[in-house]
């Protein structure tokens, strides 16, 4: 049976607005939270980006759903020694409920300490790497580690949960999804692409979940709720590797003047079945758990819209 989950925008909102929404959709029915890591927003009109390690302490103590991050990156802005002991001690506040979802990054969050930001597949090389380094101390063991991009240095782990939280890998290209089914405990996506799941299972993740995130825009009205759209997320429009490449959220609104309302592809507006019909497309396309994230103010109209048209017709 399908999951669905609700994604907690970090770029959108503050820590205490997360909180609440996370609340709300545990009211409304919802199943799991998803909650997105980054410096900066995408572009300066979202206005937010809270550090997300301090962000899921405060989930834990009000929430009893799963909760992921979608997604950490584990290299460059914080080495993998340190997200190892965040996550294992947000595995331990959540009683085992957090998963780690982590991906290459952007340049637009990794940045900031005056890296070189490298190209694709040493980024790729570098998350492999991560991901071994933090499982490694997730066994409590003492570890020395000289790698190709990370060194540690007799570092133990202390708090550490009963199980470590399953890392799930994030990918949109070919390589990227191979690295998930050969080394992840699970796949991210954030699009309906059948053939990205096929990959993942072929390299290695048969029997592994395939998660995926999707933005909707709820409101009483269709062209009011597509104008919110287009404010506050115009990027989702920017394709290609852009996302990856662009440093700084005013590069992205630059870009987005290219963007228009008509081509963003989130779901608007009060009909459910504009609604059920994206997210079918997700299931379609073999996902095992779709996260949706409402786009503007109206978190109490979004959850109350879902929680008696959308999710009872979903399930």
């Amino acid at each position: 049976m399908t999951t669905f989950g609700y994604f907690l925008s970090s770029e959108e909102h503050g820590p205490k607005e997360l909180v609440r929404q996370a609340q709300l959709a545990e009211r409304a029915g919802f199943e799991g939270l998803w909650i997105s890591d980054h410096y900066h927003p995408w572009i300066d009109e979202q206005g937010n980006s809270p550090f997300v390690w301090s962000v899921i302490g405060a989930l834990s103590q009000v929430v009893s759903l799963p909760v992921m991050t979608a997604v950490t990156c584990p290299t460059m802005r914080i080495h993998p020694a340190i997200i190892a002991q965040a996550a294992a001690t947000a595995q331990v506040l959540l009683d085992g409920r957090f998963r780690l979802g982590v991906g290459s990054g952007e340049a637009l969050n990794e940045h900031i300490l005056g890296d070189a930001w490298p190209p694709a597949e040493e980024r790729l090389a570098m998350l492999e790497e991560a991901i071994q380094v933090m499982r490694d101390l997730w066994t409590g063991d003492l570890v020395t580690h000289r790698g190709d991009f990370f060194d540690v240095d007799t570092a133990r782990i202390y708090t550490l949960p009963d199980q470590p939280p399953p890392v799930y890998v994030s990918g949109f290209g070919p390589k990227a999804v191979e690295l998930a089914g050969r080394i992840a405990d699970g796949y991210v996506s954030v699009a309906p692409d059948a053939e990205m799941v096929d990959a993942f299972h072929k390299a290695g993740g048969e029997g592994k979940p395939s998660v995926a995130g999707m933005k909707v825009c709820w409101g009483p009205d269709e062209a009011e709720a597509r104008k919110t759209a287009y404010r506050l997320w115009p990027n989702d429009g920017i394709g290609g590797e852009a996302s990856q490449l662009l440093p700084l959220p005013r590069h992205f609104e630059q870009l987005a003047q290219l963007v228009t309302p008509e081509s963003l592809k989130a779901p608007c507006g009060p009909d459910p079945e504009v609604h059920i019909e994206a997210i079918r497309q997700y299931l379609d396309a073999g996902f095992d758990e779709v996260y949706i994230c409402q786009i503007g103010p109206d978190a109490e109209g979004f959850f109350d819209f879902y929680a008696s048209q959308v999710l009872p017709r979903l399930r």
